[in-house]
C-alpha cells in the first residue's frame, strides 16, 4: 500500500491540484509499460490538471475526483471554508505561502474560523489537515479518504483494465467545474455510454461497516433505474459483498454526468466512512478490498 501512503501526503484543496496531478503522472509513466494495455494520456494545461487515460475502445468511463476539502487563508487571520470541511477547534493545518511552510491550528466555530500561526498568511492561501494515517487489522483512519481511496482504487484499476476511461478530476469538493469540459473531451474522442463514479460515501443506519462496497441508488441525485438495477444484477452474480444506499443528501461527479448534454447513465460505487470531512476519516479494509474487486469485474462486463 505504499502508493496509497503517498498519495494521502499530497495536498490538493480543490483549485490546487497540479502538484497531486504531477505525481500521479510520474506514478503512471512509472507503471503503464506494465500495465495489460498501454493507454493512451491526456493531461496538462488544456485539461486543468486533470488527467485521461484511454484504455483500448471504450464502453465506460470511471472517475475519481483528486481534490479534497480545506481552507483558504483570507485576511487578518481569517480562514474560509474550501468544500464542507467539519470545523472542529485546534484541528492541525498545514500548507505554504510566499514566506514558507504553515503548521497551525484551526480556531473559532461555523460562525468565523481563524488559524494561530504567529504570522500572516498570504491571502488566498490553501491550508489542508495535517496527515496522520493509522491503519489496524481493521481499518483505515487518516484525512482525505475521500477521496484519495478513489484515485487508489482507479489507479489499481487500470494494471489490468482492457477498455475504458479512466479519468483523475478536480474541483469536485467545491461545486465541481471539471466535468463538462471532460466529458465533452471524451465524447469527441472515443465516446461511452455509461460512467461508474470512485468514490467515499457515508456510514448511516442503512449502511454499515464490513458489509460492502457501496451501491448508491440516489444521493441527491436520483440515476437511472435501469443502469442500477443491471449494476446490482451484476454484482450480485460477483460473489464480491456490497450493499445498497438510499441517501436524500450528498453528490459526486455523477450530478455532473447526469446534468450534461449526453446520454451517459452513471453509478456512484464506493467504500462508506465515518467521521466525514475530518482529520479521522476512517474506512474498512474489508469495503476497501470490495471497492477494488468491483471496478474491474463491471468493467469487463458492462
Amino acid at each position: 500500500m505504499k502508493f496509497l501512503y503517498e498519495i494521502l501526503k499530497q495536498n490538493s484543496v480543490s483549485g490546487d491540484e497540479s502538484e497531486t496531478s504531477d505525481f500521479l503522472l510520474q506514478y503512471i509513466d512509472q507503471r503503464k509499460n506494465y500495465w495489460n494495455v498501454l493507454p493512451e494520456i491526456y493531461s496538462g494545461e488544456d485539461f486543468h490538471d486533470c488527467i485521461l487515460l484511454k484504455f483500448g475502445v471504450p464502453r465506460t468511463a470511471v472517475f475519481a475526483h483528486m481534490d479534497t476539502i480545506g481552507f483558504m487563508s483570507r485576511y487578518n487571520n481569517q480562514l474560509i471554508s474550501v468544500g464542507g470541511p467539519e470545523i472542529i477547534e485546534g484541528t492541525n493545518l498545514e500548507g505554504r505561502d510566499s514566506l514558507g511552510e504553515i503548521s497551525c491550528k484551526l480556531k473559532g466555530d461555523e460562525n468565523a474560523i481563524s488559524h494561530d500561526f504567529p504570522r500572516g498568511i498570504d491571502p488566498g492561501t490553501r491550508l489542508s489537515f495535517a496527515q496522520n494515517v493509522r491503519i489496524d487489522e481493521e481499518f483505515i483512519q487518516a484525512a482525505y479518504l475521500d477521496n484519495r481511496l478513489g484515485v487508489y482504487t482507479a489507479m489499481e484499476l487500470c494494471e489490468t483494465i482492457t477498455d475504458g476511461w479512466v479519468i483523475f478530476s478536480t474541483y469536485e469538493e467545491h461545486g465541481g467545474g471539471s466535468m463538462p469540459f471532460l466529458l465533452k473531451f471524451i465524447q469527441e474522442t472515443s465516446p461511452i455510454k455509461q460512467a461508474l463514479i470512485a468514490d467515499i460515501t457515508w456510514i448511516t443506519e442503512g449502511v454499515q461497516f464490513h458489509n460492502g462496497v457501496v451501491i448508491s441508488i440516489r444521493d441527491k441525485f436520483i440515476p437511472r433505474k435501469k443502469f442500477i438495477d443491471k449494476i446490482i444484477e451484476l454484482v450480485s452474480e460477483s460473489g464480491i459483498p456490497y450493499q445498497l444506499e438510499v441517501e436524500e443528501y450528498g453528490g459526486s461527479d455523477g450530478r455532473e454526468v447526469q446534468f450534461s448534454p449526453y446520454a451517459i447513465d452513471w453509478c456512484f460505487i464506493g467504500a462508506a466512512e465515518e467521521n466525514v470531512h475530518t482529520p479521522d476519516e476512517k474506512v474498512s479494509l474489508a469495503d476497501l478490498e470490495a471497492m477494488i474487486k468491483i471496478y474491474p469485474y463491471l468493467l469487463e462486463r458492462l
